[in-house]
């Protein structure tokens, strides 16, 4: 794995944590993005970009933008997902909201809906004394979703490669 790599998804699960800790005030509503602009990740990737595509590949395609002043390369037109390549290969998606699953999973998402949808989903526990979410894994095949929670609701959703995903609960590490 390349530092660059190895850096960026340290930094994913740092501003994961970072982004779930704190209560959202009782008078804050939460608004909803239309629904024509909401992305659906699924375990074969995103529109136009699939798990396995390569990185120079979806550079010259112009569909992956390192021009931007973000922690790492970011998807055209997916301002809201970041990519995570192994070794040139895109093997990871780190959505944020307003992203969902096709079954309708999204940050916010009760962890209940999860269970229901998936239900062979496999609890992950951070270690004790981090600032990690606790995890949810709902595998399928060599793929899965990787979805991060506070017990309650889900904070972050990662999908691709099932090692990859497990690995990165493991090891703690983020994006940026």
């Amino acid at each position: 794995m390349k530092m660059r790599q190895f850096g960026f998804i340290a930094a994913l699960l740092l501003a994961a944590s970072a982004s779930g800790s704190g209560v959202m005030p009782p008078d804050t509503i939460a608004v909803r993005e239309p629904v024509a602009s909401v992305s659906v990740v699924d375990l074969d990737g995103v529109a136009d970009v699939d798990f396995g595509d390569s990185e120079s590949e979806l550079t010259r395609r112009g569909i992956l933008r390192t021009d931007v002043d973000a922690c790492g390369p970011t998807l055209a037109g997916h301002d809201e997902i970041s990519p995570i390549f192994i070794e040139d290969r895109l093997v990871l998606l780190w959505a944020g909201d307003p992203v969902r699953t096709p079954e309708g999973i999204a940050a916010g998402s009760p962890i209940a809906e999860v269970q229901a949808s998936y239900p062979t989903v496999r609890d992950l526990h951070a270690p004790q004394g981090t600032y990690r979410f606790d995890g949810l894994l709902a595998r399928d095949g060599d793929r899965a979703y990787l979805f991060l929670h506070d017990g309650q609701t889900v904070r972050k959703i990662i999908a691709g490669y099932a090692d990859w995903a497990h690995r990165l609960f493991v090891e703690g590490h983020a994006p940026c």
